[in-house]
């Protein structure tokens, strides 16, 4: 088998990546077992899964619906049976009204969406040029380039004599106490 990007022949049909270019050839393998047929890969189950941000929505507007019929039941059940319904029926309408309302924007805001699937364009095969087409001294596609030769003459090794070298550690603090040892000039 040849690589399509370079056309370096490989060596076993085993290999993932082109020993040259490092194209991976995985996927072309593929193609050649079909017949240059593309693959096609089968969904999962062949149910498709919705969105988060869809998923978020459609809870949000449930508990708000739930809501509309819930708050009104527990009204009439509170007042009914319980004599209170300031205990019961405002917790549940924040919770159905509010938290439904706080579900939504939490999910527009938020979460992630579908991926659309006319963004994504497969990209096109394009094989690689022949000898003939790129000329003369072409022969080797995507070799290395021409070997630049540096003569060894004007390469001279350092001389480490010529580097400074650094101060005594205990210099700077032997001077010092020179200073302080000397009696003052009066």
């Amino acid at each position: 088998m040849f690589c399509p990007q370079c056309g370096q022949q490989q060596p076993s049909e085993d290999l993932r990546f082109c020993s040259r270019c490092g194209f991976p050839l995985q996927g072309v393998t593929q193609i050649l077992a079909t017949g240059g047929q593309p693959l096609v890969v089968p969904m999962e189950g062949g149910v498709r899964r919705r969105s988060p941000r869809y998923e978020g929505v459609k809870q949000g507007v449930s508990l708000f619906l739930i809501g509309m019929v819930l708050v009104p039941l527990v009204a009439v059940f509170s007042t009914l049976v319980l004599r209170r319904p300031e205990m019961f029926v405002p917790p549940v309408a924040i919770i159905c009204f509010v938290g439904g309302l706080m579900r939504i924007i939490y999910a527009l805001a938020f979460q992630e969406g579908a991926k659309s699937m006319g963004q994504f364009e497969p990209p096109t095969y394009i094989p690689p040029a022949s000898p003939q087409q790129m000329g003369a001294g072409a022969a080797r596609l995507g070799a290395l380039p021409p070997q630049r030769t540096t003569s060894a003459s004007v390469w001279r090794r350092p001389d480490t004599a010529e580097l400074v070298q650094p101060p005594s550690v205990t210099e700077n603090t032997t001077k010092l106490l020179d200073k302080e040892m000397k009696p003052p000039d009066s």
